[in-house]
């Protein structure tokens, strides 16, 4: 059983290894913090930690650094989220200010997190599978050919142009819009593709029925993108700079970022605590093939529910900065599609 004193010790070695990327020993612990006992003191304490299997001797150094195990137990009870300074908030305000559609607002978020970080920044797209559609139009481009939009309360904008089998006048137009407007306005995305599927029960003769055909064609893909889960990253580069801090390839990382659905299952299996915030460290994530890294991230409220922003980076990363603007971006990106919601 490790001691308070034990455990405050931890948190020194953590943070002084994250900071200098050097093995800490019990001297520059005494120097640098002040525990009021003497360095064999503190050795006896880390020769504790070292039995819990907290910390470890990389090589013959007397200096110690901390393991997985070591970073869970300093981000379950001794790390102290950090405030965001004055200036990353402003940055975070400045960033995310007026987008010009969700896409556009995704892909600022995961920006400024890579600022703020220095690490690869990942966020989820909201879930639209539960959103509602609000709007459908059909746009004739030419007798034969329609442009499809469909708009959800969640934020979600969909455009494809169509070809058609038949050429539609105007009348025949007139009635497919309605028939097409009736079936999904108001229906949750999940329930229109529902009633898209059983949509060809009715005739309204063939020409109709043969536009309607191409026209649920489409709108069943678009329906089925809306429901995929999607992530959006930034900062790939960052891992080329920090390969030190990888025991092993960075390789598993890049495959990572290029395949996506690996950081999605990841990213969505990840237990938060009660204030929204979740890490995944080091040999927790070996079944995903991450075993070397990290991911910390928070959630943030959608139409359909929430979703999460994070980063990820080497197991000897800054926890409570990296948590705190992981928190602050998803506070904010909250506030923003709430606004949005509100506005429409």
């Amino acid at each position: 059983m490790v001691s308070e004193r034990g455990l405050q010790v931890l948190r020194a070695i953590v943070e002084d290894y994250v900071e200098t990327n050097e093995p800490v020993g019990s001297k520059s612990i005494v120097e640098r913090h002040a525990f009021g006992v003497s360095a064999a003191t503190i050795r006896n304490d880390m020769a504790q930690l070292e039995d819990e299997d907290l910390i470890a001797a990389p090589h013959t150094s007397s200096g110690r650094v901390p393991t997985d195990k070591g970073y869970r137990v300093f981000v379950d009870h001794l790390a102290q989220v950090r405030p965001l300074t004055a200036a990353q908030r402003s940055a975070i305000t400045a960033f995310l200010a007026d987008p010009a559609d969700l896409d556009d607002l995704m892909v600022r978020t995961v920006r400024v997190l890579t600022r703020l970080t220095g690490q690869v920044a990942l966020a989820q797209y909201p879930s639209f599978a539960r959103a509602h559609i609000t709007h459908v139009e059909l746009v004739a481009l030419a007798p034969n050919r329609l442009l499809i939009v469909l708009v959800t309360d969640a934020g979600g904008v969909s455009q494809r142009i169509v070809p058609l089998p038949v050429e539609l006048d105007d009348a025949e137009l007139g009635l497919l819009r309605a028939v097409i407007t009736e079936l999904l306005t108001g229906r949750s995305v999940r329930r229109g593709a529902e009633r898209v599927e059983a949509a060809a029960e009715t005739s309204y003769g063939p020409r109709i029925d043969a536009a309607r055909a191409a026209v649920l064609r489409a709108v069943a893909e678009e329906l089925a993108e809306f429901r995929q889960e999607r992530l959006v990253m930034a900062g790939a580069a960052t891992l080329a700079r920090r390969e030190h801090d990888f025991r092993g390839s960075i390789h598993p990382l890049l495959e990572a970022i290029e395949e996506q659905v690996t950081l999605l299952r990841l990213m969505s299996e990840m237990r938060v605590d009660e204030h929204g915030l979740a890490a995944s460290i080091g040999t927790e994530n070996a079944a995903f093939g991450l075993g070397e890294a990290s991911i910390v991230a928070s959630d943030y409220v959608t139409h359909g529910g929430t979703a999460r922003v994070g980063v990820m980076g080497p197991t000897r990363m800054d926890y409570p900065s990296n948590l705190a603007a992981a928190r602050a971006v998803a506070r904010y990106l909250s506030r923003l599609l709430e606004e949005d919601e509100s506005g429409r």
